[in-house]
């Protein structure tokens, strides 16, 4: 029953308008590689390998490059003390291999391009900051600092502001990614991580992992307007298609959740174990939810909430971060 389903599905999500092919890109954090997936199909087409821990990665806007961020960090040079640490990988997903490394300070958690697909910035936990690299000269132009332990970063639509968010203190930063500086910092509630801008970029939503909320942040005033009460471990968080439903996971309740930001209203369905990262597929009316303790990423259906496939990752390593879409 569930693959003529699916094939039904298929066939749909063929003619819906403007219907273009769409590849998403997952890392694979501990087996060091990145893979490409059809949207269409839900199947690994490639597998792109040399690729150290990784776990941010973002796409330019044609799709011909991604940069991918690394979990690995190494002393520095014992000639330069104050040298680099981590590298960002600029691959070729046409020709699957890595072309070149870019040095970068601390390790490296999520990423965001701007989208001219000129400057990629990376978020360093550790050092509290973010670094802006300039795609045109593949070096760190900026180092912008942020509050304790930032995490998560997002791009306006015109690639003039990025926020952050800071779980060490409760806090996002507002960035001038170009000029290289803060520009304010808003209140985000406890332990923020992952992040998405409402559609016409008034609100903030903000997963509060250690306190199981998201948080609404006005962009105005930078102040947290409504908070919705989900589960415990909160990590992934993304917006629908519709612009309303925000989709978010629990790694401890083993849920994702769908709220409706309209009416308030909060369904789930389970999912085990541990639903980890997740991206709205837009366009396919899917969620891709990865798991942090299975090699597989779930393929959820956004408007009646069931799981209509299940994604088995290579050779049965790996877990699923944060994901880069390509349309062509």
């Amino acid at each position: 029953m569930r693959a003529k389903t699916h094939w039904l599905y298929l066939l749909w999500f063929l003619t819906l308008p403007g219907y273009a092919e769409i590849t998403v890109y997952i890392p694979l954090g501990s087996a060091n590689s990145v893979i490409a997936v059809d949207a269409a199909t839900d199947t690994v087409t490639a597998t792109i390998s040399g690729v150290d821990n990784p776990h941010g990665l973002v796409a330019t806007p044609d799709g011909e490059y991604l940069i991918a961020g690394s979990l690995k960090e190494s002393p520095p040079p014992p000639d330069n003390p104050d040298g680099p640490t981590s590298n960002l990988f600029l691959i070729h997903p046409a020709h699957h291999h890595v072309m070149r490394t870019i040095p970068v300070w601390g390790w490296t958690h999520h990423q965001a391009i701007t989208p001219d697909g000129r400057y990629v910035l990376s978020t360093h936990a550790t050092r509290s900051n973010v670094s802006v690299v300039d795609l045109q000269t593949n070096k760190v132009v900026h180092t912008i600092a942020t509050g304790p332990a930032p995490n998560y970063v997002i791009v306006t639509k015109d690639g003039k502001r990025a926020f952050v968010t800071n779980t060490g203190d409760g806090t996002i930063s507002e960035l001038d990614p170009a000029a290289g500086k803060t520009l304010r910092t808003l209140d985000a509630g406890p332990t923020p991580e992952h992040m998405v801008l409402s559609e016409d970029e008034k609100k903030l939503y903000v997963a509060n992992t250690g306190a199981g909320t998201v948080s609404v942040v006005s962009v105005a005033s930078g102040k947290v307007v409504k908070r919705y009460e989900l589960g415990q471990d909160l990590h992934g968080l993304d917006i629908g298609d519709d612009g309303k439903t925000l989709f978010v996971s629990s790694k401890k309740d083993e849920k994702l959740y769908a709220v409706n930001t309209d009416t308030g209203k909060i369904n789930s369905i389970a999912l085990a174990p541990a639903p980890y990262h997740l991206n709205t597929i837009s366009g396919t009316g899917k969620v891709y939810v990865s798991s942090r303790k299975s090699p597989e990423i779930w393929v959820v259906e956004q408007k009646s909430l069931k799981v209509i496939n299940t994604i088995k990752l290579p050779d049965g390593k790996g877990e699923g971060h944060q994901m880069a879409i390509v349309r062509e």
